[in-house]
């Protein structure tokens, strides 16, 4: 198209210029010398009969005129490159439509190929899906056969571990997840005390979980009824980073006791954990107490532990306490009082959650002076948490106490109000910063007054009892008095809150 264009125009140039070369030739012509005589003569001679000659007629118009012959070969030549020039334009065209129509028959197979495979993958997913959902249609099936078939197994067990002539005074249950060493211990521990009174507390086995080491040292105490808690789902903490331990603990703890109390129908319940060894007092210590449990509303757990229970702070094994701290850690509560707590069970922390007053709504836990239970867990959720100090050097008791000859009843709300109130009032009253010393130096007991939690704290710090309060409540305390004897000896310290005389009565 360029070469045709590049002829065009000069014909068009050449049509409205002369060329140089005919008007030079018309120059040369005119004034070119004559070469010789004869020529000369021959050319002056055919110049002269030129001359004499009549002359020739007058060209047509269109000849004389060569101008409009030259426009309208330019009208054309113009014409000519406009055709060309569209001509060109509209191969263009075509080639750049027929290079578009291929690129988008290209992009549109590839469109297609993609389309293909992604139909094949979600093919092949709705197959995984749909084989999945038969999987689980099966154990699901196979779940509630393996349920029914341990449900009958538990019913049989029970039936041949419980004298249908006694009426059980607690279930025992021990709460295990994945610890065989830990548990073989406490069982042991407890299997020794528990056989002369078996049939009273039928023991249970619960596992938190699947571990297997765990599943088979359980299952092969043929005394104890194996109960197996898994959670179907992942459990979720309700903030980032929490431990999920917690999640996990809190609700085998209502799965458990939802067992225990709803479909065996147990009128109590004891909880231990499967790093705990108790006294051999153990279980004679809760029998007294049930009863108390049942006729006191005003008491809303039975506990065998003392947070202040170390060595250097306990003397008399007899003494129990009333306490506005849940202490736990081997702790007996009622049927009545589990269908109230169970629908409002919180999904962590449950035992600070006990603590809470709305929760426990000012009723009290009974606490021994000298632990009935001994925690040697050096390593589990709370991770040894104040081990050496506050859980190591804890006393277990030792020494058999009669129980059952025991009477029990100053420990009801009124009568251990007016006896504590009295008992606090007679202490002889230490004040300033050297409370410790003068203390010391005292052979009676002591009343030592703190103004807030952190002036607690600094007195609790000194003599070395657990500083921790929840929900305004120091550990082991009853009306703020937090109580502790002095050395292993006879004389108690009180620490009393700037409120605690008032609601003692004194």
């Amino acid at each position: 198209m360029s070469v045709k264009l590049s002829s065009i125009l000069i014909v068009c140039k050449n049509l409205i210029f002369p060329s140089l070369t005919e008007r030079k030739k018309s120059r040369a012509e005119q004034s070119l010398p004559s070469q010789s005589d004869g020529q000369t003569g021959r050319d002056c001679s055919a110049s002269r009969s030129r001359l004499s000659s009549p002359a020739p007629p007058p060209p047509p118009a269109m000849a004389r005129n060569p101008c409009d012959i030259r426009l309208l070969l330019v009208a054309a030549a113009f014409a000519f490159i406009y055709i060309q020039v569209r001509l060109f334009s509209t191969q263009s065209s075509s080639s750049n439509s027929q290079a578009m129509d291929a690129g988008r028959l290209a992009e549109a197979e590839k469109c297609e190929s993609q389309l293909h495979a992604m139909i094949d993958q979600v093919s092949a997913q709705q197959e995984k899906i749909a084989a999945l959902e038969e999987m689980k249609v099966r154990q699901d099936e196979e779940r509630v056969q393996l349920k029914i078939l341990i449900q009958d197994l538990e019913k049989r067990s029970l039936q041949t571990l419980i004298n249908k002539d006694v009426v059980p005074v607690a279930a025992v249950v021990i709460m295990a997840c994945n610890r065989p060493d830990y548990l073989q211990r406490t069982v042991e521990s407890i299997l020794k005390y528990q056989k002369a009174v078996a049939s009273k507390f039928p023991l249970f086995i619960s596992q938190d979980g699947t571990n297997g080491e765990v599943k088979k040292k359980a299952l092969s105490y043929t005394q104890i009824t194996f109960m197996q808690h898994v959670d179907l789902e992942p459990v979720r903490t309700e903030r980032p980073g929490e431990n999920v331990a917690y999640y996990k603990i809190a609700n085998h703890y209502k799965w458990a006791l939802d067992e225990l109390f709803v479909k065996h129908d147990f009128r109590r319940v004891i909880i231990l954990e499967d790093d705990m060894e108790i006294a051999p007092d153990f279980f004679d210590y809760f029998e007294a107490a049930a009863k108390l449990l049942d006729t006191d509303k005003s008491i809303m757990a039975v506990s065998s532990w003392n947070d202040n229970g170390q060595k250097q702070f306990v003397y008399d094994p007899k003494a129990l306490y009333r306490s506005d701290f849940f202490p736990g850690l081997g702790w007996m509560l009622t049927k009545s009082t589990w269908m109230e707590l169970s629908p409002k069970w919180p999904k962590a922390y449950w035992d600070d959650w006990v603590r809470l007053k709305e929760v426990h709504k000012d009723r009290q836990f009974i606490r021994p002076e000298v632990c009935r239970t001994y925690n040697f867990g050096e390593h589990g959720s709370s991770m040894g948490q104040f081990f050496d100090q506050y859980l190591k050097p804890i006393k277990l008791n030792d020494a058999h106490i009669d129980w059952n000859s025991e009477d029990l009843s100053y420990l009801t709300e009124d009568k251990f109000l007016t006896k504590f109130g009295k008992d606090v009032a007679s202490a002889t009253p230490v004040h300033g910063s050297d409370a410790l010393l003068k203390a010391h130096n005292l052979d009676v007991d002591v009343r030592i007054q703190y103004d807030n939690q952190g002036d607690f704290e600094r007195i609790a710090r000194q003599f070395g009892i657990f500083e921790e309060w929840k929900d305004g409540v120091p550990r082991a305390a009853y009306k703020g008095v937090v109580v502790f004897r002095y050395k292993s000896s006879p004389r108690r310290i009180y620490l009393v809150g700037p409120d605690s005389l008032r609601q003692l009565g004194v």
